[in-house]
């Protein structure tokens, strides 16, 4: 990635950050956000200096949808946070996306672990994850249904994780890393 790619992923990381502060604020992430980091990514690739093909950001939008989605369905995951990975992956296209999520993932789970432990809800975080991973491997019998009830009845914390923050984050990681292999 060159400090040309660097500079035009500026606008992307203004709309994350103002993502992260709404959802740190309210929970919540506004659909003019979201929409406009799609439209955007996707512009982007039309673009001269465009970080990704149009393909290649349709396919990073699918992909950043597809992965949340999946924890969206189980109550992990708000829509907006949906929404907001999918315009990640618009801009970034399909393995930087998957490389933000990952990233996303695994600062997120700090957060949670930390919020717990101050909380003092980490034994209730444990069991609770338990009871989840138990519940999934056997959604063919349980269905998503009840999965998708028993994840969303099973809150550790006091109030949910604003995702949009790791997001933000994990973005700037794997942007800089990718831009730190290029040089």
């Amino acid at each position: 990635m060159t400090t040309h790619a660097l500079l035009v992923c500026v606008p992307m990381f203004a709309v994350l950050a103002a993502a992260a502060s709404v959802d740190l604020r309210e929970r919540r992430i506004p659909n003019w956000m979201t929409l406009g980091l799609i439209l955007t990514g996707l512009a982007q690739s039309f673009g001269d200096g465009q970080l990704t093909t149009a393909g290649e950001s349709m396919l990073g939008l699918m992909a950043g949808f597809a992965l949340l989605f999946v924890l969206f369905c189980l109550g992990a995951v708000g829509a907006g946070d949906v929404k907001l990975m999918a315009g990640v992956g618009a801009w970034l296209g399909p393995i930087l996306v998957l490389q933000v999520f990952a990233a996303g993932a695994v600062m997120g789970m700090g957060i949670v672990l930390a919020q717990s432990l101050r909380q003092g809800r980490l034994r209730a975080l444990f069991r609770n994850s338990a009871v989840l991973a138990i519940n999934l491997i056997h959604i063919q019998e349980l269905g998503v249904q009840h999965v998708s009830e028993t994840g969303q009845s099973s809150q550790s914390v006091d109030k949910p994780l604003p995702y949009a923050v790791p997001i933000l984050l994990a973005a700037i990681a794997v942007v800089l890393n990718a831009w730190g292999a290029g040089r």
